[in-house]
């Protein structure tokens, strides 16, 4: 069985999970470069390609301009340029960095809000048992 082609904008959108007004959007910042047919946008499967990599790419953290500039460089490197290829790799590892950093900043936020929750809970048990004396007596 061959691999499907062409896409409409609603069957790449039902696949993804996303509008098809965000399919537009990615279309108009140049992210997408789908062919018409009147008034109907193909799409190819470079494109569904894009748009798995911009939806992956925005849950991972990456802005639009990150993403816009990874499919240039990734499209520059088609031609084998090592300068291209090497601007690809610096990318990626500022990426990483910021991934690492972001990760870092979660884990100390945990536990913060585990220390915090902890002094919550503290505080009302004391004041839980500090009632039950004076509910006895009364």
């Amino acid at each position: 069985m061959s691999e499907k082609k062409q896409f409409s904008i609603s069957e790449l959108a039902r696949e993804f999970d996303v509008t098809t007004r965000s399919i537009r959007f990615y279309e108009d910042e140049g992210l997408l470069h789908p062919s018409r047919q009147g008034q109907t946008r193909i799409f190819s499967s470079k494109d569904r390609a894009r748009l798995k990599l911009i939806l992956r790419g925005k849950r991972m953290g990456f802005s639009l301009a990150e993403t816009r500039e990874l499919f240039d460089l990734w499209d520059e490197t088609l031609t084998g340029s090592e300068k291209q290829l090497l601007k690809t790799l610096e990318v990626v590892e500022h990426r990483r960095a910021q991934l690492a950093q972001q990760k870092n900043d979660i884990a100390m936020m945990e536990m913060e809000l585990d220390a915090h929750e902890n002094r919550c809970r503290d505080a009302l048990e004391d004041i839980r048992q500090r009632k039950q004396p004076q509910q006895r007596t009364a």
